[in-house]
C-alpha cells in the first residue's frame, strides 16, 4: 500500500477492518501457529530517511503493532518478536541508554493500557537473559507479564536480550542440573525442546527477517531447522514492511502448505529459490550432503529433482557450495569488545 495511502480520513478503519476480513478468509485454509520474526532495518531506514535513529526504531514498534494485529486476526496462536540481541549492547551508549528507554515506554503502555492484549487475549512472556537489563526496564517487563498472565488467546514472545546461542547454553546448563538429580533421566532431542524458553510454544512455522539481509543473526537456531518451518527474507526494511506484505507471506505459505505438504520455498529478496529449497542430510561414505525429501508430503526438492538425476558427483560440490554461499553465520551489525552491557560495568 503506497504511503500517501494513509494520509486519507479513515484510512486507519479501513486498515483494520480489512485485516479482520483478511483474517477470516485465510483461516479458511492452513494457518501458521507459531510465526518469528527479525524485525531488521530500523536503523538503515532512519538513516536512509535522514532521521535519528531513535525515530527509526519508534517507527518500527508500530509497524510492529500492525503486524501483530493482522497475525492475529488470522488466527496465528504465537508470535516470537527479536526485540533485542545480547550483541546489540556492543552499539554506543546512546542508541543503548534509548532502546531501554523505548522498551520502558512502551512496556508501560502495555500495561496500563493494553488495548491489543485485551483484545486477543494476549498473555506476553519475556525470553531471554533478563539478567542483563537494567534494573528498572526488567521491573517493567515482569509487572507486563504478570497482568497479561491469565490471557490465554494468543502468546507474543518478546526476545530481550536474547541469543540463540545463549539460549541453547541455558538449555544444556539446565539439563546437566536435572540429569544429575535423575539418573534415569533421557537426553535426546524432546528433551531439549522442553528446556527451551519457547518450551509452552507451537513448532515454528514461518521465520521471517527484513531488510534483505540474508542471515539468521542467532535467532531461533535450533526452533528454525524443522522441516515444517519456511524461513522467508523480504528485501523491505522493517518500518516499510506492512499488514499487505505480511498478507503476502501467509497466502504463499498457506498455499504451499496446501499444496505440497510445508510452507517452505519462499523468498521475496531472491525469486529463484532452488537452491534454498533442498532438505539435507550428510552422506558419511562420500564425506559430502546428500537431498532427501520430507516425508510428511512434497518437498521443494521434489518439483526439482528430474534436473539432478545421474549427476551425483556434480551435485556433491553444488550441494556443498549451497551451504558456503548460505552460510548463515551469526554476527551483529557492529563489533567491539565485550557483551556486557555499560550500565554493568560502571557497578
Amino acid at each position: 500500500m503506497l504511503d500517501w495511502a494513509s494520509t486519507f480520513p479513515g484510512y486507519t478503519q479501513l486498515l483494520t477492518t480489512a485485516k479482520k476480513v483478511f483474517g477470516r478468509v485465510i483461516q479458511t485454509g492452513p494457518t501458521p501457529r507459531h510465526v518469528g520474526m527479525i524485525m531488521d532495518g530500523n536503523r538503515r531506514y532512519a538513516k536512509t530517511h535522514k532521521i535519528e535513529l531513535k525515530e527509526g526504531h519508534n517507527m518500527g514498534f508500530e509497524s510492529m503493532a500492525n503486524i501483530l494485529e493482522l497475525l492475529y486476526e488470522s488466527g496465528v496462536e504465537c508470535a516470537t518478536v527479536y526485540a533485542f540481541s545480547i550483541e546489540n549492547f556492543k552499539r554506543s551508549s546512546y542508541e543503548v541508554n534509548w532502546l531501554m528507554d523505548l522498551a520502558k515506554s512502551k512496556f508501560k503502555q502495555i500495561s496500563q493500557n493494553g488495548e491489543l492484549c485485551e483484545q486477543y487475549g494476549i498473555k506476553i512472556k519475556i525470553l531471554g537473559s533478563t539478567e542483563l537489563l537494567p534494573p528498572d526496564v526488567y521491573t517493567i517487563l515482569k509487572e507486563t507479564e504478570e497482568i497479561t498472565k491469565d490471557n490465554t488467546r494468543a502468546v507474543l514472545n518478546i526476545c530481550f536480550p536474547y541469543t540463540s546461542r545463549d539460549e541453547i547454553t541455558s538449555t544444556i546448563k539446565n539439563i546437566v542440573n536435572e540429569s544429575v538429580q535423575n539418573n534415569d533421566f533421557v537426553v535426546d532431542e524432546n528433551t531439549v525442546d522442553r528446556f527451551l524458553y519457547t518450551s509452552n510454544s507451537p513448532p515454528l512455522d514461518i521465520l521471517l527477517r527484513t531488510s534483505g539481509t540474508f542471515r539468521l543473526s542467532d535467532f531461533l537456531l535450533w526452533q528454525c531447522v524443522s522441516s515444517s518451518c519456511s524461513i522467508v527474507f523480504v528485501d523491505k526494511l522493517w518500518p516499510e514492511f506492512g499488514p499487505w506484505d505480511m498478507c503476502k507471506v501467509l497466502i504463499n505459505w498457506s498455499f504451499n502448505t496446501y499444496w505440497y505438504g510445508n510452507g517452505s520455498g519462499y523468498s521475496t529478496s531472491n525469486k529463484n529459490v532452488r537452491k534454498n529449497t533442498y532438505q539435507l542430510q550428510p552422506d558419511i561414505e562420500k564425506g559430502t550432503l546428500i537431498p532427501i525429501t520430507n516425508s510428511k508430503g512434497a518437498s521443494g526438492f521434489e518439483r526439482y529433482t528430474s534436473e539432478f538425476e545421474d549427476d551425483d558427483d556434480e551435485n556433491s560440490d553444488v550441494y556443498q557450495s549451497d551451504i558456503e554461499d548460505n552460510n548463515f553465520v551469526n554476527e551483529s551489525d557492529t563489533a567491539t569488545s565485550e557483551n556486557e552491557p555499560d550500565w554493568k560495568k560502571s557497578n
